[in-house]
């Protein structure tokens, strides 16, 4: 399922698809990492317990990472070696948006970022990322809003929906 809205004036479609537990959230972002490459940033949003970690940790399935991943909720930032780095922050407990944690650095470097609660450092994004909203529906089924942000998210979005609608 598919939404319209605006980014700047350029006209963005929003992606919908909705999960019914924890193996579904797991095994559906393990599908989306095979679309992920070099330089992505993913913001993912939505309250405690949403699923924001279950997502990431399917994400990192996906490229090849077997350590366990939990939410770097004190660290901020936790470093992954797979087919890409994969670097997972959580910003939740920053006291400043604007605060330098050289963020720069992982948005243009060679591995996925992806940042729990992003919009705390909306002003730090790059020009282009992927927002992932997750909403709660029930107990166990979530909605997952998937809103690009610039060209090459919106095509990542058109090719993953594609195939995960397809089978």
């Amino acid at each position: 399922m598919e939404d319209i809205y605006k980014v700047g004036e350029k006209t963005m479609k929003d992606y919908q698809i909705t999960v019914h537990n924890q193996e579904e959230t797991f095994s559906m972002a393990q599908t989306f990492s095979k679309f992920l490459r070099e330089g992505d940033t993913i913001a993912l949003e939505g309250d405690l317990g949403a699923g924001k970690t279950t997502f990431t940790k399917g994400l990192a399935k996906g490229l090849g990472i077997n350590k366990n991943i939990s939410s770097p909720t004190f660290t901020i930032i936790k470093e992954y070696k797979g087919i890409f780095p994969l670097y997972h922050m959580d910003v939740y407990r920053l006291k400043d948006s604007m605060e330098d944690l050289g963020f720069d650095e992982y948005f243009h470097g060679d591995g996925i970022t992806v940042i729990e609660w992003a919009h705390i450092i909306q002003d730090q994004l790059p020009e282009q990322f992927l927002t992932i909203e997750i909403k709660f529906v029930d107990l166990t089924t979530r909605q997952f809003l998937f809103k690009p942000v610039g060209i090459r998210y919106e095509q990542l979005c058109e090719e993953f929906f594609h195939e995960y609608f397809s089978n």
